[in-house]
């Protein structure tokens, strides 16, 4: 496995601070493995074994540990002397009550605490409302293209066409990398979506029309980099005479970003410096899991250049959203801070209407921030302070 340094290296100045450490991700996007990686430098600085405690609750050694109480006591029961500990809970979110035990093992011992679970939403609720100004967050994601290169111990010279193809066909899920042959490595990904709608959705949000849920999922996944509205969803299923409310659409979205299986790019109006409410679009966070949602429908390219382009910008830590001009649309606003760039993707620059259509949305982007067409094509394109960039050597940077 891979050193997960993108987020090691973001993490690592946190590791004494008593601020809680909340890492949240995908089912199977390496969490737990980041949490080793964790303690395995830690034990490198000298931090002993009897420091370090680390509770998987997915894993049945813990199932004694049903309520919160169960937690605290357990815990209080490790911490023997002065010493500070490294407490490591791992998907805590199936513990009641757990941002009570954690606020208390904050204020009540010198410890160091990493907590993950596989819901954007570990943070809302009590946990907040304990914690304001307390913790930092983390979100991680599926192997990036260049962490699978480095994987597969592929050099940059050496990268292919087919290799990308094979990344945006079955994803960067790490335990993905494992599986021998498209059966498996598709009961795989199969079984990780069953697990994310099942468990991270259906069975806590209480979902009872699951038939309609994996529709609404598959609409998303047929039509990807798309604007979207709960009208626009409504009227498709009357369209296939099925009624569903806009209420219950915005209801099932909200579990969707939440499951952390797709990410939602709300719209920046550019000329106003404003984030708009209306009209988002929805990106898968790995690709693979698309692929088992999808019935058939042929996927357009450059829809799925947009999305690895979309998650790699999250990666590399920017706030990502569509970018809204007065009389058009350019696919990704990158802000992070007061850094901003802009990013336009293409499949490829197949001839001059298509390059002054990619080029030509920049016209009414009067700032100075840097702006970006990604495409396919090895040749170099640029013009006007526009950089064109290869997506294969965009994807490989660090």
């Amino acid at each position: 496995m891979i050193k997960r340094e993108t987020y090691l290296k973001r993490i690592r100045g946190f590791y004494d601070k008593d601020l809680i450490k909340v890492i949240t991700g995908i089912r199977r996007c390496g969490k737990s493995v980041l949490l080793m990686q964790i303690m395995d430098e830690l034990k490198t600085q000298g931090i002993g074994k009897d420091q370090i405690l680390y509770i998987n609750f997915e894993d049945y050694d813990y199932s004694f540990i049903r309520t919160g109480m169960d937690l605290h006591d357990y815990v209080k029961s490790q911490i023997t002397t002065d010493k500070k500990y490294y407490l490591f809970f791992d998907e805590i979110q199936t513990v009641p009550d757990f941002e009570r035990v954690i606020n208390s093992l904050k204020v009540k011992y010198n410890t160091s605490i990493f907590i993950t679970g596989s819901n954007g939403k570990l943070l809302s609720g009590e946990l907040a409302t304990f914690l304001t100004g307390r913790y930092v967050s983390f979100r991680i994601m599926p192997f990036t293209f260049r962490e699978m290169c480095e994987l597969k111990q592929i050099k940059p010279g050496d990268v292919t066409d087919e290799l990308f193809y094979d990344y945006i066909t079955w994803g960067g899920l790490p335990q993905r990398f494992q599986m021998e042959g498209e059966e498996q490595t598709k009961t795989f990904l199969r079984d990780v979506y069953d697990a994310i709608v099942l468990k991270d959705i259906v069975q806590r949000a209480g979902i009872k029309d699951i038939e309609l849920f994996n529709r609404i999922i598959e609409y998303l996944v047929c039509n990807p980099s798309q604007t979207f509205s709960a009208t626009a969803i409504s009227d498709y299923f009357l369209s296939i005479n099925r009624k569903v409310s806009r209420e219950t659409i915005y209801n099932y979205l909200e579990h969707i970003t939440s499951s952390l299986i797709m990410s939602k790019a709300s719209r920046y109006d550019i000329r106003g410096k404003r984030i708009l409410t209306k009209l988002d679009k929805y990106y898968l966070t790995d690709m693979g899991l698309g692929r088992i949602r999808n019935s058939g429908f042929k996927l357009e390219m450059g829809a799925l250049l947009e999305n690895v382009v979309y998650n790699e910008l999250l990666v590399r830590g920017y706030e990502v959203y569509v970018g809204k001009t007065r009389n058009g649309e350019i696919d990704f606003v990158a802000v992070n801070g007061t850094d901003k760039e802009y990013y336009q993707v293409a499949y490829y620059l197949a001839d001059q209407r298509v390059i002054d259509r990619e080029f030509g949305v920049y016209r009414q982007v009067a700032d100075n921030y840097p702006k970006y067409v990604l495409s396919m094509d090895k040749m170099d394109f640029s013009r006007d302070g526009i950089i064109h960039q290869n997506i294969l050597e965009f994807l490989g940077k660090e």
